[in-house]
């Protein structure tokens, strides 16, 4: 059975407080939560015997050696031992009673402890995640071997761990984007209570405008981040009943440095990117956090949507690359602070999108409804930086092994 429509919040009734997890985690510890953010499991790997550590250390205890990279293993395992908390002194983790735990000895080697689904089978097989707890840090959990169901994704402890989109209601901030109608369905396939979209200067003609209007769980509402005003009056009507942020502001010009006009290119691109981003983070931040423990409809997430320019610029969009910066840095600074409320704030990296204002570039290109897919994918399973398509995860592995490589391969 899924989890049903939750009901109406009785208003006399007193609004949770958000609380966290414990937080302390070592320096090392953060490596699992770098690999955690992504969707992998990866362990330490000693480099000199070859042994699978966890927990993350600073040395290999059977060889000392010092050179642990971070490696993608084998997530099955064997649940040794469970023991299920039904009391707990810590006020967060009382709110979640009974919590099931288990000893598991991992394919790899490690025995680890981990958080156990509900459907896992005593002394059974099981396949092991990293995920991020609401204060983003790293945490263990295991799912049952065989394939997962609807049903599954019902796990109270899961629910925690993810932002799945079920039963919330949600605000896309920019109803112009190219992919906002196949995101609206994705959301609403996904089980989505509704949509609001907003939308700058209704008198503007855009293809997406009667698609999204004729479309069931989807109401269009007068919201432009480029202005104060629009932004406040917004907040005042849905601040307290928004569970899931999208902003999905698109304003692409084409244009290198020395092309003319770029102060003005530029302004208007961070005026409702990054700028815009702000400017919705004052008026909905402080409501969607303070809801973050709001019992059957928590709020959930904050997503941004953002060019793989963000983290490297390109020279022939180099306006459009310093404006998709500025909203990145942006989005780390809301991270930072909503978690406080243990609310997800997740990045969403494109490469090129398969629509007009790319013509130019050549394929692979990534087609509307993959975004929005991706963008459900990434809420599903908690992500905090999704890359989407192969040019986007191709990016994502050169910049990390060298970003010189990608910075000059962005001159040609």
């Amino acid at each position: 059975m899924t989890r049903p429509v939750p009901p109406k919040k009785n208003p006399l009734l007193r609004t949770r407080v958000p609380l966290l997890p414990p937080q302390p985690r070592s320096l090392r510890a953060q490596d699992l939560a770098a690999a955690a953010a992504l969707g992998r499991f990866a362990l330490q790997r000693c480099s000199g015997c070859g042994t699978v550590l966890y927990p993350a250390r600073d040395a290999c205890p059977e060889c000392l050696g010092q050179d642990l990279p971070l490696t993608d293993i084998a997530a099955g395992g064997q649940l040794l031992s469970e023991t299920v908390i039904h009391s707990t002194a810590d006020p967060y983790f009382r709110r979640l009673t009974p919590i099931r735990q288990g000893l598991i000895r991992s394919d790899a080697g490690p025995t680890l402890i981990a958080f156990l689904h509900r459907a896992c089978p005593p002394d059974g097989r099981v396949r092991l995640s990293l995920r991020l707890d609401r204060g983003g840090q790293v945490v263990v959990f295991a799912y049952p071997e065989k394939t997962p169901g609807p049903e599954d994704e019902e796990d109270p402890i899961l629910r925690e761990l993810t932002a799945d989109p079920r039963h919330a209601r949600v605000l896309l901030t920019d109803g112009r984007h190219p992919a906002s109608p196949a995101i609206c369905r994705a959301l609403l396939d996904a089980g989505a209570a509704g949509v609001c979209v907003g939308l700058a200067e209704r008198w503007k003609p855009s293809p997406q405008i009667d698609t999204l209007g004729a479309m069931a769980g989807v109401e269009l509402i007068d919201l432009d981040p480029r202005d104060e005003r629009s932004v406040t009056e917004a907040a005042a009507d849905l601040g307290g009943r928004t569970e899931l942020i999208i902003h999905s502001g698109f304003h692409y010009r084409p244009g290198a440095l020395f092309d003319g006009g770029g102060a003005l290119r530029i302004k208007d691109m961070m005026e409702g990117g990054a700028l815009g981003m702000v400017r919705l983070a004052e008026a909905f931040g402080p409501a969607l956090m303070g809801r973050g423990a709001d019992g059957d409809r928590p709020a959930l997430a904050w997503v941004n949507l953002l060019s793989l320019t963000a983290q490297m610029a390109s020279p022939e969009a180099a306006l459009y690359s310093a404006a998709q910066a500025a909203e990145l840095s942006v989005s780390q600074s809301l991270r930072a602070t909503l978690r406080q409320g243990g609310i997800r704030v997740v990045n969403v990296f494109h490469g090129a999108l398969d629509i007009d204002w790319f013509e130019q570039v050549p394929p692979p290109k990534l087609g509307v409804t993959a975004l929005a897919k991706g963008v459900v994918n990434a809420l599903r399973q908690g992500l905090e930086d999704a890359y989407l398509g192969p040019k986007a995860e191709d990016f994502r592995d050169r910049l990390a092994r060298n970003p010189k490589e990608v910075e000059r391969s962005r001159w040609m």
